[in-house]
């Protein structure tokens, strides 16, 4: 009797078997239908060429061919048989957590849990670290296919339009924070009564900033998404420059704008990683360049902002006499409005779906790009489109080796360890940069980016200087010389200026409310004479002998007293901190209307290389543009006057532009996902490494030389657009 119960039991058991694999089969064939007929409707555009269709039929077979079939596993299934009561549930029925919002399931090739993996191979714990990695650069291939496809069906439209703005607002800080600090570097240091030994360090610190910030956060990026760092990198922005410009001292100044300029240092790597993994491969090209325009347009903002603002030293106010707020801190607090802005915008942003995926969050990828697809779809007028991407590829995740701290540990120690991982997270990031097949590329790319930008902004240092320098020739040519004068008993109550006075002897003279602007007194001797509210702006008193003179109410001072004698002599509530007094700087305006011009000269050349980058191609854009600015820059020699260089300025600015726009275009697309941010970080940190040796080295000729700036600028930048040339073309590529 018992056994013809276990012959009874066994019969039905081996009846459910076959009634669930006759379930799967039919459900699978259903599946195959419904795909064929998706394949037709959608004219050729299939993603389920990238799911695996015989995964479940070879799960089948390999369960099939087990020694025994169901005799030998008997007593195991008996053990773990189902009860009645369940026997209608099973794991495969279980709702998708993501499907309560639209989301549809995916397969990563790992068995539910309770589900037997039969068949499967190796699992990865026994796989090396070396097959783990080439698994995973298998399926970023096969996904880089399956996602230019999404994107060609998501198309170009609303949101690509949107973003656009958005990272145009963030890239266009970056072009202000660049030239803002040429613009305030002379106001500031003159506000602050800045020494020769402090001045120029302004420039030079805010480039250091920025090369560490691009570094960072283009690191960064690559581990915590784009639009997180984004977003935080420029509130530190905004919110040091902001700082800026309300406090007194250099130093405290100093530091704030070099915060300022760490958190827009991760701008411009994070803007192209972000905005060219929404864009399909026929747009990247094109609409990359058109970005970079933003950077243009935040150079023309801050010329125009500086023009209009800083030489109006009457919009001043002053509290008591230790704090100052002059016009060029409201010119500091306008440059700091368009990243305001563009951190405002970034909050109604979504992330890059191909960071998602990367990171293996296919949810959250999917509804991203359903929310791109949606959004083109409505603004084109066919709400209706369906969103036929049903399952996307997600590449194989490694798990990274992470030390495990005490959870009773201290919150201070667990931040500081979070801190550590992420900083050796970017690290190891940074040094697959070196590895095979990217490193000689990383290579090729750093020296094209150093190059450029030691002789574009070596350049961009040299040049409003030698303006300067050729004003002051021509200023000094008109100064009038007075020798061996004498007066007595006269009232001075206006400006003296260009002037220079040797041997001269005043006697019971009043300088009233008057100003000395670039005024020299060479062995003069003032005697019995009153000073009363005097400015005294570039003048000096060099070998002078000032006897029974009283000084109320003037900047002069020790520094303005070169080898003089005070005999008899009391100063009086002198003036306080050093005295910006340019209201009718002609030199001040023309300053700001030569780089507004220089700026402006970029406008053709940034349209041409939109139009022409996927034509001509990346590569030819690039080394042709370095080569024609080389060669350009070697006819400054032959500028003799304000106006030809001028004109060399604007040349050379329209010429160099489309090497920048094809280069962050072509550094954009040679690095995979995993890395797109570390890499063009790096690079990006060699190019404001060029800044500073080039304002340090350039700087320094101003002046002495023209065949040095000019050879050098030539050589390094036709030797760059040279090497540009042997970089792999990218312009067919997908985003790896």
């Amino acid at each position: 009797m018992e056994e013809t119960h276990n012959n009874r039991t066994s019969l039905v058991r081996g009846a459910k078997d076959i009634a669930k694999e006759a379930k799967r089969q039919a459900a699978k064939n259903f599946s195959k239908a419904v795909d064929r007929a998706s394949d037709e409707y959608s004219s050729q555009r299939s993603y389920n060429r990238f799911q695996n269709e015989d995964e479940e039929e070879n799960n089948y077979n390999s369960y099939t061919q087990q020694d025994g079939l169901y005799a030998d596993n008997a007593t195991n299934e008996e053990d773990g048989a189902s009860s009645d009561a369940t026997e209608g549930h099973d794991d495969e029925d279980e709702i998708y957590e993501g499907e309560y919002q639209g989301v549809p399931g995916y397969n990563d090739g790992k068995p539910r849990d309770g589900q037997v993996a039969l068949g499967q191979p190796v699992s990865d714990s026994l796989k090396s670290r070396k097959e783990l990695e080439n698994e995973r650069q298998a399926d970023e291939e096969e996904l880089a296919q399956q996602y230019e496809l999404i994107m060609q069906e998501c198309g170009h439209g609303r949101f690509q339009w949107q973003l656009f703005f958005v990272l145009g607002l963030a890239l266009m800080s970056d072009g202000v924070e660049v030239f803002v600090v040429g613009f305030v570097l002379p106001s500031a240091e003159t506000d602050m009564c800045v020494p020769n030994s402090g001045a120029g360090w302004l420039g030079s610190i805010v480039y250091l900033g920025m090369m560490f910030g691009a570094f960072f956060w283009g690191g960064l990026s690559d581990k915590v998404g784009r639009r997180q760092c984004l977003l935080i990198s420029m509130s530190v922005n905004g919110f040091f420059a902001f700082l800026s410009s309300f406090v007194q001292g250099y130093s405290m100044f100093l530091f704030c704008r070099m915060v300022s300029g760490f958190g827009i240092g991760g701008a411009v790597p994070i803007v192209f990683s972000y905005f060219a993994e929404v864009l399909a491969r026929e747009k990247r090209g094109e609409h990359l360049s058109w970005l970079c325009m933003f950077w243009m347009i935040g150079g023309i903002y801050a010329s125009a902002m500086a023009w209009a603002i800083i030489p109006h030293y009457g919009w001043s106010f002053s509290m008591g006499s230790a704090y100052q707020f002059h016009s060029w801190r409201v010119f500091v607090v306008v440059c700091a409005l368009p990243c305001v802005s563009a951190v405002v915008a970034l909050t109604f942003m979504p992330e890059s779906p191909r960071f998602y995926l990367e990171m293996g969050k296919h949810d959250e990828a999917w509804m991203v790009l359903k929310h791109i697809h949606d959004t083109n779809m409505r603004a084109r007028g066919e709400p209706e489109r369906v969103f036929t991407v049903n399952r996307i590829k997600i590449p194989k995740q490694l798990d990274e080796l992470v030390e495990m701290q005490n959870e009773s540990a201290n919150p201070v120690l667990k931040v500081l360890f979070k801190i550590r991982a992420e900083l050796r997270g970017i690290w190891l990031t940074f040094m697959k940069c070196f590895n095979h097949p990217v490193k000689e590329n990383t290579m090729k790319l750093a020296a094209v980016w150093f190059t450029l930008s030691f002789g574009y902004y070596g350049l961009s240092v040299w040049f409003p200087d030698v303006i300067k320098h050729l004003q002051a020739d021509e200023y000094a040519s008109r100064v009038k010389i007075h020798n061996n004068e004498r007066i007595e008993d006269f009232t001075f109550n206006f400006t003296l200026e260009n002037q220079i006075h040797r041997n001269g002897v005043f006697v019971n003279d009043r300088f009233i409310s008057m100003r000395f602007k670039a005024v020299t007194f060479i062995d003069s001797s003032f005697l019995n004479c009153y000073f009363e509210d005097v400015s005294s702006v570039g003048s000096l008193f060099r070998n002078c002998t000032f006897v029974d003179s009283f000084f109320y109410n003037t900047d002069i001072d020790d520094t303005k007293l070169t080898n003089s004698r005070v005999i008899n002599s009391s100063f009086h509530h002198n003036k306080t901190g050093c005295q910006m007094t340019f209201d009718d700087d002609y030199s001040a305006y023309w300053v700001y209307f030569v780089n507004f011009l220089g700026t402006l000269a970029v406008l053709p050349g940034n349209i041409v290389s939109a139009l022409l980058m996927d034509k001509i191609g990346r590569l030819s854009m690039l080394g042709g543009s370095m080569v024609l600015s080389g060669i350009s820059c070697f006819f400054l020699w032959f500028g003799t006057s304000e106006s030809m260089m001028i004109f060399m300025l604007c040349l050379y600015n329209g010429l160099s532009i489309s090497a920048w726009n094809s280069l962050d275009v072509v550094t954009t697309e040679l690095y995979p996902t995993d890395r797109r941010g570390t890499g063009f970080g790096f690079c990006n940190a060699m190019c404001k490494l060029a800044a500073v040796l080039g304002n340090l080295i350039f700087g320094s000729l101003v002046g002495i030389t023209k065949a040095i700036p000019i050879l050098l600028a030539s050589s390094v930048l036709v030797g760059g657009g040279l090497v540009g040339l042997r970089l792999p073309d990218t312009r067919a590529n997908v985003l790896m």
